[in-house]
């Protein structure tokens, strides 16, 4: 028992002396860097280059890291970024013997303590211009100094949105210096491309790459050279928003299109259809138009519309006009023999076309027709008949009446039968001209009828001709958009 607290005696002691050395140490730092503050910055100017010979030339690292995609504004054409913009240069006004100041190797100070190159965005879109946060800087024993600043950018970047919303966009951010020239302050980049690293993943974008490149400008207004490095930024857009949202529903609209003309004519709601369905795609086609810069590259999505919007226009006019050969009526020329021949005797077939009051699941219209027709010639038959009866009573009406006519001649015999039986036979007489012009009527009766509805078949079968064609059109020109697709 006695050596266990010993033993925790001992311990204790020992950690209460490393803090109190830790604190005596940290203490001690404290007193260095306020002493070398003072010495570093007593006569030290930030408003010159820190450099010994004025004609060296001051290198200066610039690594971005690219943290977020704020907002990309296609019709301004303006790319919101957060970045982090870690820049580094040695200054030579800033070194120590850390061996003097009891091995102190950094220290953090104010940014605006410290010279700071005059690097920005030249493409910088900003109404506001402003700066990179006013954060510490490290300053190092051997007068290298990093600066590490947030910053929210915002840049011009040409939008191209021919394949929207299959569309990929490469935005710019160009770095460099505002007054040095390239024998004054040079720029390199210390990576290859930005860092993606810390990236936070956007809901509409992806990141496919930061490449950085470093140019070497001469400007007309001056002979020297002026450095700077752009970084591209590689976007593709994530389209299942736009498909959902705008694409899809526009799809399904189109296919209702070619089924206006399956609608039957006597409905009236075939143009109906046409218009609010073309209304319909007018209402996408300005959603579309609202967030796309107004350029001449007309969107992939928006000449999708366009040729939905021609074709259902043109869905509309045909219908119009086949609506009026299905209303031609009797007073209406016969059909020409070419469309009977073409149109009623070999597209109704090609197309399951039948007769008006027919349809493909009723065979037992064709028997119920032909008792029709029979009935019709048995009818037809009975009309002769009774004409050839009339008409041999009228024969016999003659006869008689001549006979008569010779009686009274011969022998002066003029009776009460003659009399009747001519009477008769003058009924007889008014009968048939009625039934003849009964006869008559139902005849141009019949043939006005089949007239009509000849002409109702014919729009039939066009109606179902066009239907076809139409719903080929809508398809293709939906695989066509999505086979264009980058």
């Amino acid at each position: 028992m006695k050596r266990n607290s010993l033993s925790c005696f001992y311990v204790s002691l020992w950690l209460l002396f490393a803090a109190v050395l830790l604190q005596a140490v940290e203490s001690a730092k404290g007193k260095y860097a306020h002493m070398l503050f003072n010495e570093l910055f007593e006569d030290y100017s930030n408003a010159l280059r820190p450099v010994e010979d004025t004609d060296k030339v001051l290198n200066v690292t610039l690594q971005i890291t690219l943290s977020q995609i704020k907002d990309m504004d296609e019709r301004n054409q303006i790319l919101s970024a957060y970045l982090w913009i870690r820049q580094s240069w040695y200054d030579a006004y800033l070194k120590w013997d850390k061996d003097k100041y009891d091995g102190l190797d950094s220290i953090r100070i104010p940014s605006d303590l410290v010279w700071r190159p005059d690097i920005v965005l030249y493409n910088k879109a900003d109404d506001d211009f402003s700066e990179p946060v006013n954060t510490n800087v490290v300053l190092r024993y051997d007068g290298k100094i990093t600066w590490d600043a947030p910053a929210i950018t915002k840049s011009s970047c040409v939008v191209d949105v021919s394949y929207f919303p299959f569309d990929s966009q490469q935005c710019n951010l160009t770095f460099g210096s505002w007054t040095y020239n390239g024998n004054q302050v040079d720029i390199i980049n210390s990576l290859d491309s930005g860092d993606l690293s810390d990236f936070i993943e956007d809901v509409e974008w992806e990141i496919h790459g930061m490449p950085a490149v470093k140019n070497v400008i001469t400007y007309g207004c001056c002979s020297e050279p002026y450095p700077d490095v752009t970084f591209t930024l590689i976007l593709k857009r994530k389209s299942s928003f736009y498909i959902f949202n705008l694409l899809l529903p526009c799809i399904l609209i189109s296919f209702l299109a070619p089924l206006g003309f399956y609608l039957p004519a006597d409905s009236g709601e075939k143009v109906s259809l046409g218009v609010t369905v073309l209304l319909a795609l007018t209402v996408f086609q300005l959603m579309v138009a609202e967030i796309m810069p107004p350029s001449e590259n007309v969107p992939l999505i928006g000449k999708y519309y366009i040729a939905t919007m021609t074709m259902i226009t043109a869905s509309t006019a045909l219908t119009i006009i086949i609506m009026n050969l299905h209303h031609c009526g009797s007073e209406a020329k016969p059909v020409p023999q070419w469309a009977k021949v073409v149109i009623l005797d070999y597209m109704s077939k090609i197309f399951f076309v039948y007769d008006v009051g027919e349809n493909c699941t009723s065979p037992k219209r064709e028997k119920e027709e032909e008792r029709k027709l029979e009935g019709d010639d048995g009818c037809q038959r009975r009309h002769k008949e009774v004409r050839r009866h009339l008409s041999n009573r009228k024969d016999d009406c003659d006869l008689k009446e001549k006979l008569n006519r010779n009686l009274n001649k011969d022998y002066g015999v003029n009776g009460e039968n003659v009399r009747e039986t001519v009477n008769c036979c003058s009924c007889y007489k008014m009968l048939i001209k009625n039934i003849e012009y009964i006869a008559n009527c139902v005849r141009d009766h019949k043939a006005n009828r089949a007239k009509g509805i000849e002409w109702k078949k014919v729009a039939k079968v066009m109606d179902r001709f066009f239907m076809w064609i139409f719903f080929i059109m809508v398809f293709f020109m939906s695989v066509l958009i999505i086979g264009k697709a980058p």
